[in-house]
């Protein structure tokens, strides 16, 4: 049966609005899975909740912007007193910038995105450990390619990816005797639409549909990706052979992998 060790667990979701969090929701309700859904939309995050009761799980929405720690506290302490335990915590919200450094007419947009991408899953984090342990839960954080490679045009993003990938991974050998583990997950594009939403030189979002989503994979697939590796506690997963294929290369040919990285975000 499919994602076995994720079935009958509470599960907390961050940015499952839309996207790659909307589908992980409706895919674990299949499974029978106790959500906690958050998302600044109160609206859509309802709607989220309404198909996932639909779909045979149970689910609550707990509006949440995840650049304020209290409604992060306030968020695990909700699933908490609703399920009786928190099982699995899924690091999804982040936003994206799209513009070169010199172009920004100010850095507000990068603080938004760091505060989002970073602070927003180091929040979530801090309070859910207490309750992990308790269950010998996981922990598992959407990432980026962005998280191992560099982003020219996308220079906070990233950043705020690249500070995940350090925490986590440093936050995973800290819990490793307490049964708590940490799966990364480093997608590659994913068509969302998540690109209409990048913010701007100017700070405003870009309403535009990025070239790269039309040939990416959609949210189905990377949800199931993901929950596959969730479910085997892996410590990482990559989305594209190219992703591994440029890891394991980066150490031996740093100038032509970064090369080859400036060339695909020009």
């Amino acid at each position: 049966m499919p994602y076995h060790s994720l079935m009958g667990k509470s599960i907390i979701i961050t940015g499952a609005s839309r996207g790659i969090g909307r589908e992980l929701a409706l895919q674990l309700a299949e499974q029978g899975a106790f959500l906690t859904l958050a998302a600044r939309d109160t609206g859509l995050l309802a709607q989220v909740a309404e198909q996932c009761v639909k779909k045979g799980g149970k689910a609550i929405a707990v509006t949440t912007d995840i650049t304020i720690e209290d409604q992060c506290k306030t968020l695990i302490q909700r699933a908490n007193e609703v399920y009786g335990q928190i099982d699995v915590l899924i690091n999804n919200a982040g936003i994206a910038d799209k513009a070169r450094f010199e172009e920004l007419r100010s850095l507000s947009s990068g603080e938004m995105v760091m505060c989002v991408n970073f602070w927003g899953s180091i929040y979530c984090t801090y309070y859910a450990i207490p309750y992990l342990k308790k269950t010998k839960g996981r922990i598992v954080v959407i990432n980026s390619g962005a998280g191992k490679f560099p982003s020219p045009t996308s220079i906070f993003y990233g950043a705020s990816k690249h500070a995940l990938d350090g925490f986590f991974n440093s936050l995973r050998l800290e819990l490793q005797t307490s049964g708590v583990t940490v799966t990364s997950i480093y997608p590659d594009w994913v068509a969302t639409g998540i690109s209409t939403r990048f913010l701007g030189f100017d700070g405003k979002t870009t309403e535009k549909v990025s070239s790269h989503e039309y040939s990416a994979i959609n949210a189905d697939k990377c949800a199931k990706i993901i929950l596959k590796a969730a479910g085997k506690r892996k410590h990482m997963t990559f989305m594209s052979m190219r992703q591994r294929i440029g890891y394991f290369l980066r150490p031996l040919f740093p100038n032509m992998i970064d090369h080859i990285a400036g060339k695909f975000f020009d």
